[in-house]
């Protein structure tokens, strides 16, 4: 296997009103991510995925959607106040854990490689997300899916 990492950050709030906690607060973090996308071959120009394009779709979708911004669940009454107040406000299923945002940056990370000239056979492997310097979540590929 062949594999290209690619690392991003961003600054963005989240809450977590339905775990016991300090969590239910809305506070910020300095989240970094880093994406990796594995072949079995490279592509004829040697790549798995070029680093520029892939970057730039996936750090772009990251900036609109997340920098700067909250992250909430979907029915978390902040939401329509947020937005009214001009607030940048990204709506996660299942809420903004930092499993979740993983696991979000991970389809994300998939939906622009799809777009983009790869190697045969490349897919996201790997999605490590870290919202402090001691709390972290990885997402990994389902081996079988990945093969399809």
């Amino acid at each position: 296997m062949r594999a290209v990492t690619v690392r991003h950050n961003f600054e963005t709030a989240h809450r977590l009103p339905h775990l016991p906690g300090k969590c239910v607060s809305l506070h910020g973090h300095s989240w970094w991510t880093e994406v990796t996308v594995e072949a079995a071959d490279l592509d004829p120009s040697g790549l798995v995925v070029e680093f520029g394009p892939f970057k730039r779709e996936l750090r772009g979708w990251i900036d609109a959607n997340l920098d700067h911004g909250v992250m909430l669940c979907p029915d978390d009454p902040l939401v329509p106040v947020l937005r009214a107040n001009a607030c940048k406000v990204y709506e996660v299923d299942g809420c903004p854990t930092v499993e979740n945002v993983a696991a979000l940056i991970a389809a994300t990370a998939a939906e622009a490689l799809d777009r983009l000239v790869r190697a045969p056979g490349a897919y996201v492997s790997r999605v490590h997300v870290q919202e402090t310097h001691v709390n972290a979540a990885t997402w990994t590929a389902d081996p079988t899916e990945a093969a399809a």
